[in-house]
């Protein structure tokens, strides 16, 4: 009989430390998504301006663009110690990804063709 108490008390503690592990997953997951608008709609202004001014072959139009749309916030890890952010735009098929560090913005007309 204390054996059976033992294992359900432990069955309850696991199941209510999984609810916890998930409740707090839930709200970091709500304040990363939080954070990422807030710094998408910062940097948004500063990207459309920066792709437009930036000099390509190929030109960038977001304003009077036909199809535009934004892909976002992307990070890559380049090695352990080095994340490099870019937010990228879509006008009209041409691609440009802007670096919010650098304050740099690279044009390209195919998503394949990108590094």
């Amino acid at each position: 009989m204390t054996f059976q108490r033992i294992v359900i008390a432990l069955l309850v503690l696991i199941v209510a430390g999984l609810g916890a592990i998930g409740y707090f997953e839930w709200r970091m997951a709500v304040q990363v998504r939080t954070l990422k608008a807030f710094v998408e709609g910062y940097v948004f202004n500063d990207a459309v301006m920066a792709c437009e001014q930036s000099k390509s072959s190929t030109p960038f139009k977001w304003n009077g663009g036909k199809s535009t749309s934004v892909i976002g916030l992307n990070s890559v890890k380049l090695d352990k110690y080095n994340v490099s952010a870019s937010y990228t735009l879509v006008a009209d098929g041409v691609y440009c990804d802007y670096d919010p560090i650098k304050r740099k913005a690279e044009i390209g007309s195919s998503f394949l063709e990108r590094e």
